[in-house]
């Protein structure tokens, strides 16, 4: 229920709001709702990964109002798009590179909620969400890679559908369940197609969740406090929403360069190849937001292992509210902490480089010791420095902070 009456004169749209106060709601969400007063840019890549969300469900509908989801056509449908639709280039473009523009900016903001400690009490169930509309997007990405039916499509959809028969017992029913049949072939392109259309308004109810919990908890801030009263606070409206509509421009200019000027750079050059179950690519990789994981399953010389591993490389951040037992939130005050913050970035990093090339020579030891440095923050560096750490003194409120009070970055 909405918590203010809709300030208006206008009869109707009071009658309407009195019944199902919509209005009221997005009022106190959108416009007067309290905000820290020090939020800055790192803060709009959460509105800018709602955008994004938008941009594929608009791009990915009108898409689907073309492509047809058989073995036999559905590279041609994608050709057909790209050259006999009108603007179809700059949808089937849009909505190819929107994934990678939603992966960076859904990536940013993690690792932004890890550098300022948003996972924290009170905002545990916030953070589970977030890393749901992760596992979520991911599965969503891979399905739509497929769909285009080239050489990477049908190879990588064998390759990592077949991980699951790694599972003891289970393993072999899933794979076929997930095939529709013996092999990947027209009955998986349409369970693929079903459930990419699906997902992404799933997506949408966990995101809408997910903004629920934060106006539950209220917005984390760089210091990492806690709001002490009105002076700590201004109205999202006008000052946040100017400030991330700054920002939305900004990467547009980003968006823009990828979808204009190299619209294939970030795809695979065997993928504009029509899929053929006779030759397979000299080697076959994933998507560049998947290479880090790819790096983590390939390390391990087990299959089982490798699936466990690269799983368990997203649900240890489930468990992330707790290994931290720190009571203090940002970096800004754990210099211990935010040296290992850095450090464990720039592990992402090679893991992604690791994923990228063969596994073979020097790539398979330096992706094992990246994969052991990557569960070794998690489960070891983060609890012991969180316990022995000695910390920065914090600020007595975000107003005197803002204000020239005693904080120091």
């Amino acid at each position: 229920m909405s918590g203010s009456t809709l300030p208006t004169n206008n009869k109707a749209i009071k009658w309407f709001d009195e019944r199902l106060p919509l209005l009221s709601l997005l009022r106190d969400s959108l416009v007067i709702y309290p905000a820290p007063r020090n939020l800055n840019y790192w803060w709009s890549f959460g509105s800018l990964a709602g955008f994004m969300l938008v941009a594929q469900l608009v791009t990915g509908i009108m898409l689907a109002m073309h492509y047809t989801p058989h073995v036999t056509l559905a590279f041609t449908s994608v050709e057909h798009i790209m050259r006999d639709v009108n603007y179809g280039w700059l949808l089937r473009y849009a909505h190819a590179n929107g994934a990678s523009m939603f992966f960076i900016v859904v990536y940013i903001h993690i690792f932004r909620g890890l550098y300022y400690g948003s996972y924290k009490a009170p905002r545990e169930v916030l953070w589970w969400l977030g890393v749901i509309i992760l596992l979520l997007m991911m599965a969503t990405a891979f399905m739509g890679y497929v769909l285009p039916w080239g050489q990477m499509s049908y190879w990588g959809a064998t390759v990592i559908t077949n991980l699951f028969s790694a599972i003891p017992k289970l393993g072999e029913a899933i794979v076929t369940l997930l095939w529709g049949g013996p092999s990947v072939a027209n009955p998986t392109l349409n369970r693929f197609y079903s459930l990419h259309y699906l997902l992404p308004f799933v997506i949408v109810g966990v995101v809408i969740l997910h903004l629920w919990a934060l106006h539950t908890s209220k917005s984390n801030n760089p210091l990492g406090i806690d709001i002490k009263g009105e002076q700590d606070m201004i109205p999202f409206h006008p000052y946040y929403t100017v400030k991330d509509l700054f920002g939305i421009c900004v990467f547009l200019m980003f968006y823009a360069y990828w979808v204009f000027f190299n619209p294939n750079g970030l795809g695979e050059p065997d993928n504009y190849i029509e899929a053929n179950i006779l030759v397979t690519p000299q080697h076959i990789v994933p998507e560049w937001y998947f290479l880090p994981f790819y790096a983590i399953l390939r390390a391990i010389p087990s299959k089982l292992f490798g699936v466990l591993a690269m799983i368990s490389a997203i649900i240890v951040l489930f468990f992330l509210p707790w290994l931290d037992r720190s009571k203090v939130r940002s970096a800004r005050f754990r210099p211990v902490y935010r040296q290992a913050f850095w450090i464990f970035a720039v592990d992402c990093v090679i893991l992604g480089v690791v994923g990228a090339n063969p596994p073979e020579g020097h790539w398979v030891l330096i992706g094992r010791l990246a994969t052991l440095y990557y569960f070794t923050h998690f489960l070891v560096i983060v609890p012991v420095i969180s316990i022995f750490e000695k910390t920065l003194p914090l600020p007595d409120s975000i107003a005197k902070a803002v204000l020239g009070g005693p904080a120091k970055h």
